[in-house]
């Protein structure tokens, strides 16, 4: 990771060191939760970054930015995912305390350099420059170190989610800019006309072929949608390393559901 000057704080991004060391960067998904706390109970659960849903939930982009900052401080990575082609919000999410952009539903090469060069300062893309930045916690930084900084912190983390995202895996993969293809396993079951079969020969290709095309350019596969440990094991065995780990909302109705099921059984 880049080291700032001397005096200011290290733009650190706990998902990215874990990727650049081999190991596997677990995210956790928020939904359901709406305040600060979840920061600091998902670091001190082990996860390495928060995938902060804005394509699905209703959280605002003032929540997104208050649990970012609170991320930053704990030491967790917060990264946002999109709706699809909006990139005011990501380029917002990004001055206002998020470390990584997720973009659902990307195809192609083209589009995929259009990402990239919309989420990145300079000479990499033609993102706008802010000043005043959380991730400094904001003091005055020069706009050189600045931007070089936060162009080798940042994660953009592009989802294949259909046949033919998958058939241009080796493109995209590619360009330069992105860091992470992640099947969006869900949304390419339903595509493939094998709506909820994760396990399905289809989808195990699918994750063959996006994990061979990282491995030709450099890039790291991830795995989205996907909770059965032993299908997880399976596709982190061909080599996924950036993994949606679990989400609040069904983490908190598992264990809840465990508890009750444990109490309703005891004999009275």
């Amino acid at each position: 990771m880049p080291d700032s000057s001397p005096g200011l704080p290290a733009v650190r991004n706990s998902a990215r060191e874990r990727l650049e060391r081999g190991e596997l960067s677990l995210g956790f998904g928020v939904r359901a939760a709406r305040s600060v706390e979840i920061a600091k109970a998902m670091k001190t659960a082990g996860f390495d970054w928060l995938f902060l849903d804005l394509e699905h939930s209703a959280m605002s982009i003032e929540t997104a930015s208050q649990i970012a900052i609170a991320a930053l401080d704990a030491g967790i990575a917060p990264i946002a995912r999109i709706p699809k082609g909006e990139y005011s919000l990501a380029t917002r999410l990004l001055d206002n305390g998020a470390l990584g952009i997720v973009l659902p539903h990307v195809d192609t090469a083209d589009e995929a350099r259009e990402a990239a060069q919309r989420l990145r300062y300079p000479p990499q893309g033609h993102r706008g420059v802010f000043s005043s930045m959380p991730h400094y916690d904001y003091r005055a930084v020069k706009v050189d170190q600045m931007t070089a900084d936060l162009n080798a912190a940042n994660l953009i983390i592009v989802m294949l989610e259909t046949p033919a995202a998958i058939d241009n895996a080796d493109a995209i993969a590619g360009v330069d800019g992105i860091d992470v293809l992640l099947i969006g396993t869900n949304d390419l079951c339903i595509e493939m006309g094998v709506p909820g079969d994760l396990a399905h020969a289809k989808i195990s290709e699918a994750y063959r072929r996006m994990v061979a095309a990282c491995r030709r350019h450099g890039k790291w596969a991830g795995m989205g949608g996907v909770y059965d440990e032993p299908l997880m094991r399976r596709y982190v065995e061909m080599g996924c390393r950036f993994l949606m780990a679990g989400a609040d909302l069904a983490f908190m109705m598992g264990a809840g559901a465990r508890r009750t099921e444990f109490l309703r059984g005891l004999k009275m």
